[in-house]
């Protein structure tokens, strides 16, 4: 090596998607050369460190589709992962309530989607089945899928680093890519810890892909418009009136799963969240704002075709994140008996949604791959979940291009 940042490949992001991509690296090319490159003081800062742990089974996503394939699979290998490395966990289950009859129709998607998408124990609920599971609850039916777990996934994270370290590759931090140039067969960046050189680029830059491909001369055909998630939590004594994780059916016309209820592994439960357009890409409060993320948001014609769509939706999310009372209202349609005094504001986490040039939200998975490149442009939930299969496709993607 010329230098300590010379490698084989680097991957680009050191979030749950990345830090498993270096691992599969280690262990489908055994003394490749990987150098993990963050641009945070610390690994899995942004969405992976600010989402409630959920692992999830697999039920909402169109069969057939990487999402779909993805979450099955990496579900059951994330389960095996957290028993071999001692990372607590739980196969906790959840149901999904619906709260009047008009939900009925979509509860039965929900079903022929979990069924087709191979997950085992499904169970019907009537309104006596859902007081069995959680006596808190109010519906008419529901769903309740035993394969939903919930884990720690800045844990995970640190475990997967651990492994990547122990094979000899190289993870850095505080290492912001500022440039990429294509010479003489290789990559050479720029980054904010000094040089670095690679024979192959993964990128995996979570809530800045799309800004990565540009780097790297490739046009992503989308745009990264950052949403944040806001979420209460239940005050300790009241943390009885969840048992495990509480859904509504979602509307199947946005990405989002509604307000719904998480125990989380250190025994607190989540309720939430809403979802408003974040103003900088790390946007977890209203006063975190940066020009430049706004305006790449603003002036993108996806996101004002999406915005000229469903303005209305926009207004309540707005609406639920600034009045309590609102976001307390929509908690209650799970919860009736719910108090404005029984949660309080907790943390928030952003998502990082990939709107096409056409306003459409993009769904599944998007990998895109170019000369000596992979690129992750759009793995929001259940990525974390999939992360240990998303990082084998990516990288059997990467074999099959290039000789690692």
């Amino acid at each position: 090596m010329k230098n300590a940042m010379d490698c084989d490949v680097a991957v680009v992001g050191g979030g749950i998607v990345g830090a498993a991509t270096a691992l599969a690296l280690t262990r489908q090319a055994p003394g490749c050369r990987v150098l993990v490159l963050e641009k945070e003081p610390r690994l899995a800062a942004h969405q992976t460190g600010n989402n409630s742990g959920v692992i999830h089974s697999g039920l909402y996503y169109r069969p057939g589709s990487l999402k779909a394939q993805n979450c099955v699979s990496g579900r059951e290998a994330l389960y095996r992962f957290c028993a071999e490395h001692d990372i607590p966990h739980d196969r906790c289950g959840k149901i999904v309530v619906a709260s009047r009859a008009s939900e009925l129709p979509a509860l039965e998607e929900l079903e022929r989607r979990g069924h087709a998408n191979g997950l085992q124990g499904i169970e019907r609920l009537d309104r006596a089945g859902l007081k069995a599971c959680e006596p808190y609850v109010e519906g008419v039916a529901g769903l309740r899928v035993p394969e939903t777990g919930i884990v720690d996934y800045v844990a995970v994270t640190q475990a997967f680093a651990r492994l990547v370290t122990a094979a000899g590759s190289r993870i850095v931090t505080e290492a912001e890519v500022l440039a990429v140039e294509r010479r003489d067969g290789r990559f050479e960046l720029t980054t904010r810890a000094g040089k670095a050189s690679a024979r192959f680029l993964i990128n995996c830059a979570g809530l800045h892909c799309d800004r990565v491909a540009w780097l790297c001369g490739v046009d992503p055909g989308l745009r990264i418009v950052p949403f944040r998630g806001e979420y209460y939590t239940l005050k300790p004594q009241r943390r009885s009136m969840v048992r495990n994780l509480i859904y509504p059916v979602p509307d199947p016309a946005f990405p989002f799963l509604g307000v719904h209820y998480t125990r989380m592994i250190d025994g607190e439960v989540e309720a939430g969240p809403n979802a408003v357009l974040a103003f900088k890409r790390e946007g977890y409060r209203w006063r975190d704002v940066s020009l430049r993320d706004t305006l790449d948001t603003l002036t993108w014609p996806g996101f004002l075709r999406l915005a000229s769509r469903f303005w209305r939706v926009g207004m309540q999310e707005y609406r639920r994140s600034w009045l309590k009372p609102y976001m307390v209202r929509d908690l209650q349609k799970l919860l009736p008996s719910l108090r404005s005094c029984d949660i309080h504001r907790a943390g928030a986490g952003v998502r990082a949604q990939a709107v096409a040039a056409d306003g459409q939200l993009v769904d599944d998975f998007r990998l895109v791959e170019t000369e000596g490149m992979v690129h992750v442009l759009n793995a929001p939930s259940p990525a974390a979940t999939a992360s240990l299969s998303i990082g084998e496709t990516v990288v059997r993607k990467a074999v099959a291009h290039f000789a690692l």
